[in-house]
């Protein structure tokens, strides 16, 4: 159920050095705020450094009353939403204003300008993926969109290495597909299962146009829908990735929770960041139902 808000700070966190329009937005963003809302204190806080945004946004979040802004694409506020979970808070608001190139939550998820979002109040609650291992210097992450192993983090780490230009991108996805091997993992019931792809979606939509899913609830319903693509053909693996772009995949199952083991080092994408983990390492996906307060 939706309910007005009025904050007590709002604090705008974005990427001083983005290669984007971020310093920009978040200026603007600050400009809109302040006239709008007197008695709230608008600030703006530039990142440092990776990761700086989680601990940002947990102070942030300590203040009580707080609505923390990313300006960003998917990853940044992935930072943000974990480090308000870090704090504890359960009076943290989160938001997003989308910057960059990657930005699948924003487009599902947002109902309406942010400024005007932001100005109304109006508040609602979703759920959060959770990965947690069984290493103890790995600590459980939070992702807001998706976790993902396999095709999608390797194409993720090609495009990083080489040119943003749309062409170069084009050949990098292209040599990456045509190296691309299948991984192994081992199920909870024992059993061992090759795949190309293995998506945990909390969003219906992925990559600016696929559609994983046709559930109307998300993210909100305390599961999470996986996306499988069992080792196939590369043509195969293009007919379906052509369908989620065009007809969308349908229906998926959905859980509650998920688990797994690696067998060899693997990388996984968790709102577009690129993290890996370690071989013989227990997998638990979890949903987190409606953990994260958000605009409406």
């Amino acid at each position: 159920m939706d309910w007005p808000r009025k904050f007590d700070t709002i604090t705008i966190i974005f990427n001083p050095n983005s290669t984007g329009d971020a310093p920009k937005l978040a200026e603007e963003l600050l400009d809109d705020l302040v006239p709008a809302l007197p008695g709230t204190a608008v600030r703006l806080q530039p990142t440092e450094h990776a990761g700086h945004a989680i601990d940002l946004a947990r102070n942030a979040a300590s203040a009580g009353n707080a609505l923390i802004v990313s300006v960003s694409g998917d990853g940044g506020y992935n930072e943000v939403v974990n480090g308000v979970m870090d704090s504890g808070s359960k009076d943290a608001v989160c938001a997003v204003l989308a910057a960059g190139n990657a930005n699948d939550h924003s487009r599902v998820v947002g109902r309406k300008p942010l400024t005007e979002a932001i100005t109304e109040g109006q508040v609602r609650r979703i759920d959060l993926l959770r990965i947690s291992t069984n290493r103890t210097d790995t600590p459980p992450v939070y992702a807001h969109s998706y976790i993902g192993f396999g095709l999608t983090p390797v194409m993720a780490i090609d495009l990083e290495k080489g040119s943003k230009g749309a062409i170069k991108e084009m050949f990098s996805v292209a040599r990456t597909f045509r190296k691309f091997k299948p991984f192994e993992i081992r199920q909870s019931d024992g059993k061992h299962r090759t795949f190309d792809s293995l998506v945990f979606a909390n969003i219906s939509q992925m990559a600016k146009y696929a559609t994983l899913s046709e559930a109307e609830d998300h993210p909100a319903d305390g599961k999470f829908e996986v996306i499988t693509f069992p080792h196939m053909a590369k043509w195969r693996i293009l007919l379906t990735a052509l369908h989620a772009t065009t007809k969308g995949l349908d229906d998926q199952p959905s859980y509650a929770q998920y688990q797994f083991s690696t067998l060899k080092p693997m990388p996984y994408q968790i709102d577009g960041e690129v993290k890996s983990v370690e071989a013989n390492t227990d997998i638990t996906i979890d949903s987190m139902p409606q953990v994260l307060s958000i605009l409406s």
